[in-house]
């Protein structure tokens, strides 16, 4: 049983949890779009439920709110270094069911891997995670596929319908503010889809072999080495390193930690002029190898989660979709050469 609500109230209770959190939804930026005329649905802070896209796909994940795109790690002169101070308020994040499992797959790399990484761990132990449900399946969207198109690890659920806000929570601190705010109980079903347009098939025989195909010659052609695909993944999360060295005092600076991409030229350079993967279909192979075979004989599921972002935002029209159903053939042909 839940709730249902006014706008109006909605936006009482978000004005009460923003005194302790930031608040982050899918919003449209106008003008901030590929063209100058363009519009980009991406994370931002919100202060009214009228701000969140619901029918929409954002174009970016959330990661960024977890994981920034640019972060110091410490600020350091000729004789001692600091950490910066944390943000005092925690966050809440609205998300959808993809993006949901995606946080498991996060987790796994920052805090299960051998290795604690503190400022995630600061950031992630102070969110909270609202779910916008998926009436309908979006284009690309392959979830059903991967196993992310249900959930139940978020802390509230909420749907909007003409000036009504139905709103489902499972954590007691959130439900506690709601208490002085005019509501009515309600029956608050999830939406889930349970069929996407696109539909992918991971050979249960998939191996290295396949890395022997001749399949990954095609994106050698096709790839431009962007990366973008990397950046709008709720999964991926390389990063670089930087030493910044201020104008004014070349002994002092800070150290930053910044979003890289398996894809771009550079991320595989070593000392002495060295790198791996230099050609760009050695690349696709590895992204793709990695999120539905490295990371499942790891972890026991596939990394990606079948959001569909990285084929929404190709420039060159790649579909991680399509190459995946390609591995099949891939061993295959593997199989027929030996």
């Amino acid at each position: 049983m839940g709730f249902k609500m006014t706008v109006e109230s909605y936006n009482e209770y978000l004005e009460k949890l923003s005194e302790k959190y930031k608040i982050f939804a899918p919003k449209v930026f106008e003008g901030k779009g590929s063209y100058s005329d363009t519009d980009v649905v991406r994370y931002g802070e919100i202060s009214d439920i009228n701000e969140v896209v619901f029918d929409k796909k954002s174009d970016f994940s959330y990661k960024e709110v977890l994981l920034p795109i640019t972060q110091t790690m410490f600020y350091f002169t000729e004789d001692e270094w600091i950490e910066p101070k944390q943000e005092e308020k925690g966050a809440i994040i609205f998300l959808r069911s993809c993006d949901m499992h995606s946080i498991r797959r996060i987790d796994d790399i920052y805090l299960r891997n051998g290795f604690e990484d503190p400022y995630y761990k600061a950031l992630r132990e102070r969110t909270k995670f609202v779910l916008i449900g998926c009436s309908e399946s979006f284009e690309n969207c392959f979830c059903v596929s991967m196993g992310t198109n249900k959930t139940d690890e978020q802390q509230a659920y909420i749907k909007v319908e003409a000036d009504m806000v139905y709103f489902d929570v499972k954590d007691a601190e959130l439900e506690a503010i709601l208490e002085d705010l005019s509501r009515e109980e309600a029956e608050v079903k999830v939406d889930f889809v349970t069929e996407n347009g696109v539909k992918v098939n991971i050979p249960e025989n998939l191996d290295l072999k396949v890395m022997d195909s001749s399949m990954w010659k095609e994106y050698s052609a096709r790839c431009i080495a962007c990366g973008r695909c990397n950046f709008v993944c709720p999964t991926c999360t390389c990063f670089t390193m930087q030493d910044i060295f201020y104008k004014d005092n070349k002994k002092a600076g800070e150290r930053r930690r910044v979003w890289a991409s398996c894809q771009v030229d550079g991320y595989t350079n070593m000392a002495g002029g060295h790198g791996f993967r230099l050609d760009k279909g050695q690349r696709m192979r590895f992204k793709v190898l990695h999120k539905v075979y490295d990371y499942k004989k790891k972890w026991g599921y596939n990394m990606c989660v079948g959001c569909g972002r990285c084929d929404d935002i190709c420039p060159e029209y790649i579909s991680f979709s399509n190459c995946v159903n390609k591995l099949e053939k891939g061993m295959e042909e593997v199989k027929a050469n030996e």
